[in-house]
């Protein structure tokens, strides 16, 4: 008797795992580009400052991931009415797809020769600004495009 109900158990398991994949390839939505949201929180007086490197340096490191096919769209986002703990500015990057780690050190490689810095240099300028702003989340997220 409890062989005869596993199996049951077992065969509605697989037509649920059929199912599913069947209605998988029928969904109302494709995969779309993948986002990147980098909550920033400025320090207090830093906000022109801040702003400035975004328009020389972030600018700058975006236009070329566009012009390289890498980056489909960026934007800089500021919080209206921000509540206690949240970010000043959203920074948004729109990615094609997600990449692989061969990929991220091939763009980081070209990113790298284009800024003529290293990531080492790029690293510790980052920890500099530290003085303009911390960053206090982020999240990834990817588009799914309705049929």
């Amino acid at each position: 008797m409890k062989i005869v109900r596993t199996l049951k158990v077992a065969a509605a398991l697989a037509l649920c795992a059929f199912g599913s994949a069947a209605s998988a390839q029928s969904s109302n939505y494709t995969p779309g580009s993948v986002w990147t949201f980098t909550y920033v929180q400025l320090e207090p007086g830093q906000f022109e400052n801040y702003l400035d490197f975004l328009d020389k340096e972030f600018k700058k490191s975006n236009d070329f991931g566009v012009k390289q096919g890498y980056i489909l769209s960026y934007h800089v986002l500021q919080v209206n009415n921000a509540r206690a703990g949240e970010p000043d500015l959203i920074l948004a990057v729109e990615g094609k797809d997600y990449l692989t780690n061969a990929q991220q050190l091939e763009i980081q490689k070209k990113y790298e020769e284009f800024m003529a810095k290293d990531n080492r240099k790029m690293t510790t300028e980052s920890g500099d600004r530290k003085v303009m702003r911390k960053f206090v989340g982020g999240m990834e997220l990817q588009e799914l495009k309705l049929k």
